[in-house]
């Protein structure tokens, strides 16, 4: 393994068989743990023949240059406002997006979305790239999201959702000590003029919707849970929180009383699904926030 000190800013190294970047990496930083070096390439501090790179999946072959920067030297993907990268690949971004950005812009808000972040941040390396929306959440909602990198992708994802994700797992502050310990709610959900969702418990013609839930920790006040999709209606988790009698922290809209985070309660924690290129199940997740967790102990 060749190595050359550039500068105190950097280190470059040569490769020097095929491999793929994150197992390169790894192994040239074997004292370092698997998610610091993670951590590095996501945060733009890893450059490929002068190009930077967040891609863990990147080929190499032997005679590239890979350098290695400091934070202060590196071309920061945290610059990104209001989202942070996940992974990278040639057909796909996921993003852990904070709460109170929107996913695409609206007639009311154009500038402050994830969309924009990440079209910003692709055309850095080639002003020609494009992303593409695959899904959405909620602009209350934090968590696990991602766009696709061409059309192809896309239109992959979209025509096989119900087949290809294989887990949409949220996390969910809500109001109460929840006495069960886990349960199962399905319901037929219509929307009203003012775009309001409503639930009903035998088909009235709406969407049915089915929701899981496993109660992680509670006090008098909050309950800490675990819910996963099996269906992904809008408002969802929202309405069959409503209905259980405990709704998500802050969200007046369905019921709750207060907003003591100053965001809604709910969390997109994980997402698995099916590559659409390789056909390989791939499972993505954002740290849930800290505050759900101190809230609920």
């Amino acid at each position: 393994m060749k190595r050359k000190q550039v500068t105190s800013n950097v280190r470059e190294y040569t490769v020097e068989e095929p491999i793929e970047l994150l197992p390169y990496l790894l192994k040239i930083m074997s004292k370092s743990s698997r998610n610091s070096v993670k951590s590095i390439l996501t945060r733009g501090q890893v450059m490929v023949d002068g190009q930077m790179t967040t891609k863990h999946n990147q080929p190499l072959a032997p005679g590239q240059k890979v350098e290695i920067q400091s934070n202060k030297a590196a071309i920061n993907v945290s610059k990104l406002v209001g989202v942070s990268i996940l992974h990278e690949d040639d057909d796909l971004i996921v993003i852990n997006k904070d709460a109170g950005v929107l996913s695409v812009a609206s007639e009311k808000e154009k500038d402050q979305t994830a969309y924009k972040e990440i079209m910003k941040y692709v055309k850095r390396s080639r002003p020609d790239n494009r992303i593409f929306v695959v899904h959405r959440l909620d602009r209350d909602t934090s968590g696990v999201m991602m766009f696709a990198k061409n059309e192809e992708t896309q239109q992959a994802l979209q025509s096989t959702w119900n087949d290809s994700v294989k887990e949409r797992l949220y996390t969910a502050l809500v109001e109460g000590k929840v006495r069960t310990e886990s349960g199962t709610i399905s319901s037929w959900l219509t929307e009203n003029s003012a775009f309001r969702v409503y639930s009903n418990p035998t088909d009235n013609g709406g969407q049915h919707a089915i929701t899981h839930y496993r109660k992680v920790q509670a006090n008098k006040d909050f309950s800490l849970l675990e819910v996963l999709l099996e269906t992904g209606r809008k408002n969802q988790i929202r309405v069959h929180m409503e209905e259980l009698g405990h709704p998500v922290v802050g969200d007046k809209k369905y019921g709750a009383t207060g907003n003591p985070l100053r965001r809604v309660g709910l969390h997109a924690t994980a997402l698995a699904f099916l590559h659409p290129r390789t056909g390989e199940l791939v499972r993505f997740e954002a740290e849930v926030p800290q505050v759900f967790i101190t809230r609920s102990k």
